[in-house]
């Protein structure tokens, strides 16, 4: 093929509507991130995604190069295809035909990808069109793939509201507008996604997700008991699943009953056990699980014979989380306070050290000083390290309960200390530290020693702070 021909070529590429015309990777940090959350993060991952799943995976193994790889991921898109919409076969194909020639393009196989660029001119001629065409099927697939992708939720929500336009009471499309609308629901502009979500469930009754959705923002609303008994429905219809699993117990860890969440999340995990999410949130349940040990402690409700079990599953599942994914945040943090409070030091020295190293906002960083200032104090006994750690904490932001949590912990080391040398210089600097924090007002020393002792004696300081 001439130089004129290639370039004719790309030029007609660039016109399809697919993965590599879509900037989907415009804003990501990383090729890691962006799979990761293709793979790993977003919830919905069952079967009637699998060709975008697969248009996607290939879109990901072009750009590490494995383009071969790619190839073999594009026709398990077209085999899918063939099974779940054999009388949309050649439309809804047209997305990874695209994808084809691009990565034909792109390994130098001009004329292979000439010969889908030509397949895709065929189907979009029979509507006045060379390369591309305005269809709902196509824009249902660019919806999907950006819901999948999990960071251009806006667009995605536009894509489907623009399916409904032309078709609407088309129930694959207003599953795509629920999730969409579910998920803004959290941004600055919110929005209101109960009736997308209901209607949704009106056209998609076998749809067991969009009513977990559902009665989570129902639960979200205090409406705990329609929340509930949709997802007891939900489960009760729902086969082997993760993305109906991982709701439920999204909704059962804010109800404060981390044994159904642990409970389902394994079942999850069943179907995803190298998900570093899935396993996360496990741990975290555990952890719950090991908070309310120490408050039933403290009123005398335990016999403790729990607790190390309880910190070895948690430290089980957080440490195979962060096995599969190092950059998840605050994981080591909790594998941190949870050695501590199984009083292996060295390891949750290790992990605090670890989650130090990463790049993290100035909330997480603050919290992980207020974590380890408690972990020097408490458990290492080293009052100058706390103070360090607990004076670089309050500067990150002046302003935040982790502050006021903070100089209250100076505070009381600062009298202790002083009740024991008044002419301690380091805690006279301390004092007027304190006191510039408080606008020149000298903080007060009342019980300061009562509810240092008592802090002392509690080992669980660390594991406490959020």
């Amino acid at each position: 093929m001439s130089d004129t021909a290639a370039n004719s070529l790309e030029s007609s590429l660039r016109l399809l509507k697919c993965h590599f015309t879509w900037n989907l990777l415009e804003g990501e940090n990383s090729l890691d991130d962006f799979e990761d959350r293709v793979c790993n993060q977003t919830e919905f991952q069952n079967s009637e995604f699998k060709a975008t799943m697969y248009n996607l995976l290939a879109f990901i193994k072009h750009h590490r190069g494995q383009n071969e790889e790619a190839l073999e991921c594009l026709q398990q898109a077209e085999d899918s295809i063939q099974r779940e919409h054999a009388d949309q076969a050649e439309i809804r194909s047209l997305v990874t035909w695209g994808n084809y020639a691009w990565v034909y393009y792109h390994m130098g196989r001009l004329s292979q990808a000439q010969a889908y660029l030509d397949k895709v001119k065929r189907v979009c001629e029979k509507f006045s069109s060379p390369y591309r065409m305005e269809s709902p099927e196509l824009d249902c697939e660019e919806g999907w793939s950006r819901l999948k992708c999990g960071m251009s939720t806006e667009r995605a929500k536009v894509c489907f509201e623009k399916c409904l336009e032309k078709s609407p009471k088309n129930p694959e499309f207003t599953c795509g507008l629920a999730i969409s609308s579910y998920r803004l629901d959290n941004k600055p502009a919110p929005q209101n996604p109960m009736d997308a979500l209901r209607q949704a469930i009106q056209l998609n009754p076998n749809n067991q997700y969009i009513k977990v959705l559902l009665a989570l923002k129902l639960q979200k609303m205090k409406r705990e008991g329609e929340a509930e008994t949709l997802v007891e429905e939900a489960l009760e219809k729902a086969s082997p699943a993760t993305d109906v699993f991982r709701g439920a117990a999204k909704l059962y860890r804010k109800k404060n009953d981390p044994d159904k969440a642990i409970q389902l999340l394994k079942k999850a995990l069943e179907c995803s056990p190298n998900n570093a999410y899935l396993h996360c949130h496990v741990g975290v349940c555990y952890r719950a699980k090991v908070r309310e040990y120490h408050r039933k402690e403290k009123n005398g409700m335990t016999g403790g014979e729990e607790l190390q079990e309880l910190i070895g599953h948690a430290v089980n599942h957080l440490k195979r989380a962060d096995e599969l994914n190092g950059n998840l945040l605050n994981v080591c943090s909790y594998l941190a306070c949870l050695y501590a409070q199984a009083g292996q030091y060295e390891q949750a020295e290790h992990y605090f050290q670890k989650e130090f190293s990463k790049e993290l906002t100035s909330v997480d960083r603050q919290v992980l000083h207020l974590r380890y200032g408690n972990f020097q104090w408490f458990q290492m006994k080293c009052e100058s390290k706390a103070i360090h750690y607990f004076i670089e904490g309050v500067k990150i932001n002046p302003k935040s309960k982790e502050t006021e949590k903070m100089k209250s912990k100076l505070q009381n080391i600062a009298y202790f200390r002083l009740s024991k040398n008044r002419t301690d210089p380091e805690t006279l600097h301390l004092l007027a530290f304190l006191e510039e924090l408080n606008g020149n007002r000298r903080p007060t020393e009342e019980n300061s020693e009562k509810v240092l002792d008592s802090e002392c004696l509690d080992p669980s300081a660390s594991l406490a702070e959020e």
